[in-house]
């Protein structure tokens, strides 16, 4: 299938193996998921167990896992592929790949011995319950407490935005296990692996799911923990909020991908759309405006992948930098939102119906913008690494 912004072809960073992935993903996506995206996101509807062990089948949970522990031990450039594939067609399901290989910072090598080889086979996927009513961008103001009890901690406390907590295999939940320090406010945080069966809550902790108006086929959760037990720590005991943060860079990556992906699924199909749409007796297609439209929409697209091909190739180099990954989720998570409103205005009223999925491509990037830390985080991480730490 040739892409609106240009056949895939081989070369330095488009390798014959990377092509080969990229073509079993695209055919994966348009057998599979986007039917099922176009019947259900609309009504709202969740991701069916039956893809996700498709998903499974493919080795989707375990491209960055290791091969020792069943994965496919690929890169970050493999897995951009991939997910720009699957958020072209539905973006939740490009985010639930992370559940089976992100959340692993921290892990002791007897934890990964025992959960990796799970998580390859998407047979352990997770919850991250970080965030909290007070503590968004601000993670170091969590206020979730554990408390010691015998061989393990009773958690209490209220957890924001946790997605697929009811879905996951185990939430990962951060708490403080020591009084907050106003001086190092980001000591005494440590993270418990909580697992679970899937399909419900833990004892001791109930949630309501968040009146979402996008990224529908999961719910997202507030929870509230009432002496919640957990008896397992990942990594050290007060060392949770390097592991919080462990992961950020290679999330930030993993939303420039799903952006890149919404934004060529609305660019595409509002290709599709001018060649079809007739209006005083032409396509709209013919119409320099729309014309103009597109060629600046297929134009970011191509900037924001050249982008994150670019710091995908560092990371899998050992050359990985906060500073360039915060700038691909920036550049990309904003490239978004714009290609994706002006694909919906290509549409005219059609776009504003959920007849079409453009809207979902327009509602789901504006989400892009937000989490995995805000465009302003951002901001400020870039503003500080360029000028040093000041402008509060």
């Amino acid at each position: 299938m040739k892409t609106a912004t240009g056949e895939a072809s081989v070369g330095p960073f488009l390798t014959e193996e990377r092509v080969a992935i990229q073509a079993m993903a695209r055919d994966f996506v348009s057998r599979e998921v986007l039917p099922v995206a176009n019947e259900l996101d609309p009504v709202g509807g969740e991701i069916p167990l039956e893809l996700r062990a498709k998903m499974a089948d493919l080795g989707f949970f375990g491209i960055l896992i290791p091969e020792e522990y069943g994965g496919l031990g690929l890169g970050l450039s493999e897995y951009a592929i991939v997910v720009e594939e699957l958020a072209r067609g539905w973006m939740s399901v490009a985010s639930l790949v992370a559940r089976g290989q992100q959340f692993t910072a921290g892990f002791t090598a007897e934890q990964r011995e025992r959960f990796l080889p799970r998580m390859a086979r998407g047979e352990f996927l997770s919850a991250f319950a970080l965030s909290e009513p007070e503590a968004g961008s601000d993670v170091a103001n969590l206020a979730t407490r554990a408390r010691p009890d015998g061989d393990g901690w009773r958690i209490t406390g209220q957890k924001m935005w946790c997605t697929f907590a009811d879905g996951a295999d185990y939430l990962q939940v951060f708490a403080r296990t020591e009084p907050l320090d106003p001086a190092h406010r980001a000591r005494g945080i440590t993270c418990f692996l909580m697992p679970k069966e899937r399909g419900t809550l833990p004892e001791g902790v109930k949630g309501t799911p968040v009146r979402k108006i996008g990224y529908h086929g999961w719910k997202t959760w507030e929870l509230s923990f009432e002496d919640a037990w957990a008896d397992e720590i990942v990594g050290e005991r007060g060392r949770g909020f390097a592991i919080a943060m462990g992961d950020l860079d290679t999330a930030r990556i993993h939303t420039a991908a799903r952006a890149i992906g919404l934004a060529r699924g609305g660019l595409e199909d509002a290709i599709r759309y001018a060649a079809e749409r007739v209006q005083f007796g032409k396509p709209i297609g013919e119409n320099q405006a729309i014309r103009f439209k597109i060629a600046e929409m297929a134009t970011e697209i191509a900037a924001a992948r050249a982008l994150m091909n670019q710091v995908c190739a560092a990371v899998d180099t050992g050359r990985a930098s906060p500073l360039t990954a915060s700038m691909v989720k920036l550049f990309a998570s904003d490239m978004a939102e714009r290609v994706t409103s002006e694909a919906l205005q290509i549409h005219g009223g059609a776009g504003y119906t959920t007849d079409y999925p453009v809207e979902r491509y327009w509602r789901d990037a504006r989400l892009t913008r937000i989490f995995e830390g805000t465009s302003e985080i951002q901001k400020r991480i870039i503003s500080d690494a360029l000028l040093g730490r000041g402008g509060r």
